[in-house]
């Protein structure tokens, strides 16, 4: 029919991996810009339409690689709740930053989707492109990191769901004293995630 367009809308597989890809690249760009590692422990990528960076790290790679392939399942099964970052001080492993990635159910049903119409994956794509941007933008408010730090991340799941014998369990690691700033969020129409970080307040 002539006026009419057609959406190649996402399916589950497509939005896991899309999802997927954001986490790898969301907390890849938190570790470059917060400079957890030196900056030549980074190689550039485009990626969303924006030059992002990737660690190098033969270590972090494997480290990050196991996670994801249990993320990628999770998500394919509706079993992610959250994804976390944790930034500590390496002195005193104090907390100075929570990075957290909310996952929901957006399905067509669901009580979040409000919005049952088809979303194409470059829409979707422009979407996290902002996210991104504001990931990027958030060291113009960041508190300063003055110390060395390192990281940790958290993975939520549906408590029924067992986790693998070699990843241990944690507390929440909230942040004492803290701002947070939300970020924009993005669907696929299966998968709704939303972005923000909490900070420690400085004097």
């Amino acid at each position: 029919m002539a006026g009419t367009q057609v959406v190649d809308a996402i399916k589950l597989k497509g939005s896991t991996d899309i999802v997927a890809e954001y986490f790898y690249y969301g907390v890849n760009n938190i570790l470059y810009q917060r400079g957890i590692y030196p900056p030549e422990s980074f190689s550039e990528e485009k990626k969303f339409g924006l030059s992002l960076f990737v660690f190098e790290i033969e270590e972090l790679k494997k480290y990050f690689d196991d996670i994801m392939s249990h993320v990628k399942e999770w998500l394919a099964n509706m079993m992610l709740e959250k994804l976390v970052v944790v930034i500590r001080c390496a002195d005193t492993n104090e907390v100075l930053e929570r990075w957290q990635f909310d996952v929901e159910d957006d399905r067509p049903g669901t009580k979040e989707n409000s919005n049952p119409a088809p979303k194409s994956e470059k829409t979707v794509r422009e979407e996290i492109r902002a996210v991104m941007r504001q990931i990027t933008a958030t060291v113009t408010f960041l508190p300063l990191l003055e110390t060395p730090c390192n990281f940790d991340v958290l993975v939520y799941t549906h408590k029924d769901l067992e986790t693998p014998e070699s990843w241990g369990e944690t507390g929440p690691q909230f942040i004492a004293n803290s701002s947070q700033v939300r970020m924009r969020s993005f669907t696929t129409k299966i998968h709704k995630v939303d972005t923000c970080v909490s900070y420690k307040k400085t004097d």
